[in-house]
């Protein structure tokens, strides 16, 4: 009876962890056991930075939200109030967008959240 190897699942695996260890140096690169370790670790930095990137992305949307209703007279909280008071539905991404490329928008928008905290 000739014996029976897994080459072909050995294989597909060891190729997939190389291909995913692509741009590490030295052993880490080509070597099984230093390699598995590595992307290993690499892949849980991954999950735990992309939770990381949605928060530093909220930060900068707020920061600019912030700085562009004290130009236009109100704090970040006052124009968030207003906003929900007026039911003017528009997330922080977009009017971070709108804080960085269309002021006149910006300001339209302020004033309707200022109009909803006076009355």
């Amino acid at each position: 009876m000739v014996r029976v190897t897994n080459a072909v699942a050995y294989n597909r695996r060891r190729k997939r962890l190389f291909k995913r260890a692509k741009g590490f140096s030295g052993d880490r690169k080509n070597h099984l056991r230093q390699t598995d370790s590595t992307v290993m670790r690499a892949m849980a930095f991954h999950y735990r930075h992309r939770k990381h990137n949605k928060r530093n992305f909220r930060r900068l949307w707020i920061t600019r939200i912030g700085i562009a209703a004290r130009m236009n007279g109100l704090s970040y909280s006052r124009l968030i109030d207003g906003m929900r008071k007026a039911d003017c539905i528009v997330d922080r991404k977009m009017l971070s967008a709108l804080a960085v490329h269309d002021l006149v928008a910006f300001r339209a928008v302020a004033d309707v959240a200022k109009a909803a905290l006076v009355s």
